[in-house]
């Protein structure tokens, strides 16, 4: 039985609800990471390295897909808690077609600067030619990637949270079964990786596309639209925070990278891209939560039902404390198996890993607050608090954080700045959270 956003949610029916966003994230994360697995144990450290390098760069591109999928979720379920079911799909439409046109722009552009962004981040020599190998492979797929994780958020304002995992995991069992034969089996290095990569973006991307296009049993479908610059701009201030987020995770990566270059060299970038991989896995289940119960936030914001909406918060901080503390728990114990998979055959590289692994993984303790908060205040439809939160989170705290620690505490001040930057996040967080409480009567 599908549950509707209009109903009361208990904490079995929330959990039910976001449950499948929540393994819709990990899994995206989890099949990122087979790209790394495959490249680092078959193709090479350095490959490896290139991989983690450019990839940064590949997110800044394809983010503006969170920005309409949240921020156009959030106006969606909004107008339908309204009584505006029309409307609702005259939006929907809007944004899928806009963000398809700006997505197509934008490819072309990646495509013919991929070289000299890795070229001034620090990338030389083969390191240089394999960032450009693997992001131009994967930047054909672009429009796809950005249409995936747009409708990974519309798939749970229609009401197919199931249906969107679906999606997922098909994507992501084609990328997996496509790593293991264009780069094991054929042998084609950097190139067998990002082709499975891309393939896996035009199948979750594409297949929604064609679903939401014809007639089905959701909440939403494509239709005849026409331009609506107040909802376009609406959309977009509600969901800044998770396009500022994303660019500026992707900055800070970059800024990372460039430390770790100057203080552990290509070791400390593999290193790095070890922690990021597990640190995107947990992240997700945060993302997840976030993305799944937006909707729900949003339908009873606009149906001004305050009750639900105070109920909804007190459940929400619940889940992500108990998230928060069994994350830690499993990063500490699961460490050393962890950092095998990737570089176990590579003492050194290990030794650094581990190190790492260590530190950063008390992050998990502060990240979800945040992580949620900023969702929070989207589907409240306030971008500026939201985006606020994501901006101090990713790019102010991280990028101050990870300039001074290092100057006092080198390689160990980069995964502690890590944590700092978190427990900065969600200190303001609860300020605004306690700061707003009378405005949204939650």
């Amino acid at each position: 039985m599908n549950i509707q956003l209009s109903e009361h949610f208990n904490y079995k029916k929330l959990l039910r609800f976001t449950l499948p966003s929540i393994i819709m994230m990990i899994f995206t994360s989890i099949y990122g990471v087979v790209d790394g697995f495959f490249v680092s144990n078959f193709v090479g450290k350095t490959s490896f390295a290139a991989v983690n390098f450019i990839m940064p760069f590949l997110m800044i591109l394809g983010c503006i897909g969170f920005m309409f999928g949240t921020g156009g979720g959030a106006l969606i379920a909004k107008t339908m808690g309204e009584g505006k079911q029309e409307k609702a799909n005259q939006l929907f439409s809007l944004f899928i077609y806009v963000s398809l046109a700006c997505s197509i722009v934008i490819m072309i552009l990646g495509i013919a600067f991929v070289r000299p962004v890795a070229s001034i981040l620090g990338a030389e020599d083969s390191m240089l030619d394999n960032c450009v190998l693997y992001g131009r492979v994967i930047l054909i797929a672009l429009p796809a990637y950005i249409l995936q994780y747009e409708f990974q958020s519309f798939f749970i304002t229609a009401q197919k949270p199931q249906l969107g995992l679906i999606v997922t995991v098909a994507a992501g069992v084609a990328n997996m079964i496509g790593d293991a034969l264009f780069v094991a089996i054929l042998q084609w290095g950097l190139v067998g990786a990002a082709a499975a990569t891309a393939l896996s973006q035009i199948i979750g991307g594409v297949i929604p596309f064609i679903y939401f296009s014809r007639k089905n049993t959701s909440l939403l479908h494509l239709t005849k639209t026409k331009y609506d610059g107040k909802a376009l701009l609406k959309a977009c201030t509600n969901g800044s925070s998770e396009l500022m987020s994303n660019i500026s995770m992707s900055i800070v990566s970059m800024l990372y990278n460039v430390q770790l270059m100057k203080y552990a060299g290509e070791d400390g970038v593999s290193a790095y891209g070890v922690l990021m991989y597990v640190n995107l896995i947990f992240l997700a289940a945060f993302i997840g939560y976030s993305v799944g119960s937006a909707p729900i936030i949003s339908y009873h914001y606009g149906a001004e039902n305050h009750k639900e909406l105070k109920s909804l918060l007190r459940k929400s901080l619940v889940v992500i404390g108990i998230f928060s503390i069994a994350m830690l728990l499993f990063a500490e114990v699961m460490a050393k198996p962890l950092a095998m998979i990737f570089v176990g055959y590579d003492q050194e590289l290990l030794k650094l890993t581990l190190r790492g692994f260590s530190i950063f993984s008390f992050s998990f303790l502060f990240a979800g607050i945040a992580i949620f908060g900023s969702s929070f205040f989207t589907a409240l439809n306030n971008g500026l608090i939201s985006a606020m939160i994501s901006f101090l989170r990713t790019l102010v705290f991280q990028i101050a954080a990870v300039l001074i620690f290092p100057l006092f505490l080198e390689i160990d001040g980069i995964w502690i700045s890590i944590v700092a930057a978190e427990i900065m996040a969600a200190l303001v967080t609860s300020l605004f959270l306690i700061g707003k409480r009378s405005s949204y009567h939650y």
